[in-house]
């Protein structure tokens, strides 16, 4: 268990996937604490899911990023790792070298948990990245009218309102399960922050997985949810900040969630290009009534930053928030 004597950083765990976990690890960096990422492992997109289907590793571009975000190498040799070869070569189409190093190193030390302990040494990375299993899990979802289907992509291209969705090992022998490494960070941690990302296939993923979703309700730390400023096709269309807060709930059967942050800044529609970013639809709706009847302290604030034609959160405000919140976990 955690010893005050033995660390004096504030330990804080992230759980997560996709493009959103990456800009809040970056920012968390270097601000004296000590960080655990949880990636999600059901990813079966792009050069993941192709790696996947061939070899059977788990999906490797979640991970990879948030190494980048992570380390402290040099930001050259930070770029070759994140190249990813142009369309022509055919051979290596598509493929980030950082994702064929993980891959190979899956295979090197029997397993992505151990080949991510290594690379992060390698790589110089200041806290600790523990993917959420130790195998390949596949994305299961049944929606509003009864059917079911399989597969990240599958589900949200399906466009259809998710009532649930579980995890399943790819290989279907057992129950998925986290290794001891992930339980004990969560046990242990002084705040646990879970987004941004989609709500549907980065973040329930992980917590779908038994012993994981388990910790989550023992835990005495601050569970933090970081609500997403806009909603997305095939998931979260229409949806409040309460709405994401229940569903997140609902699935663990019971209110887990301590603190929702809430960015209250209005997104300029005018500036957002939705042909470029075709998988978010509107600003999530506020109800911040909803999320007191819920048990939540609400932390509104501006923490919404324009770039690319695109909605994302400030990386530096969220992180600053996080902070603050440290310093008042029983407020």
């Amino acid at each position: 268990m955690y010893n005050a004597l033995v660390s004096h950083k504030p330990k804080i765990v992230v759980i997560g996937g996709g493009t959103g976990l990456p800009v809040i690890l970056k920012n968390l960096k270097n601000r004296n604490v000590d960080i655990t990422a949880i990636v999600t492992v059901a990813d079966d997109g792009g050069s993941s899911g192709i790696l996947r289907n061939y070899i059977n590793v788990v999906p490797p571009g979640d991970i990879r990023n948030v190494m980048v975000a992570l380390s402290e190498l040099p930001k050259t040799v930070l770029d070759l790792f994140q190249y990813r070869f142009k369309s022509e070569d055919q051979f290596f189409a598509g493929h980030a070298i950082g994702n064929l190093i993980i891959a190979a190193l899956s295979e090197m030390k029997s397993g992505i948990f151990d080949a991510v302990q290594y690379l992060s040494k390698a790589m110089e990375v200041d806290g600790h990245i523990y993917p959420a299993a130790n195998t390949p899990l596949e994305l299961n979802a049944e929606f509003s009218d009864g059917t079911t289907l399989s597969g990240e992509s599958e589900i949200t291209a399906a466009d259809k309102l998710i009532k649930r969705v579980w995890v399943e090992k790819t290989d279907g022998d057992g129950k998925p399960e986290a290794v001891d490494e992930v339980i004990d960070a969560i046990m242990q941690a002084d705040q646990i922050v879970l987004g941004p990302g989609s709500l549907f296939t980065s973040i329930l993923p992980n917590l779908m997985i038994e012993n994981v979703g388990e910790a989550l309700r023992l835990t005495s730390a601050d569970v933090v949810y970081i609500c997403n400023i806009m909603t997305q096709k095939g998931e979260t269309e229409n949806f409040t900040e309460a709405d994401h807060v229940r569903v997140l709930n609902d699935h663990l059967g019971m209110n887990f969630i301590d603190t929702v942050l809430v960015n209250i800044k209005e997104v300029p529609s005018e500036y957002i290009d939705f042909k470029k970013w075709n998988e978010v639809s509107q600003p999530v709706k506020h109800d911040f009534e909803g999320l007191r009847a819920m048990g939540c302290r609400v932390i509104s604030a501006d923490f919404l930053e324009l770039k690319d034609r695109g909605a994302f959160h400030n990386g530096q405000e969220v992180a600053d928030e996080l902070i603050n919140l440290i310093g008042r976990p029983n407020e």
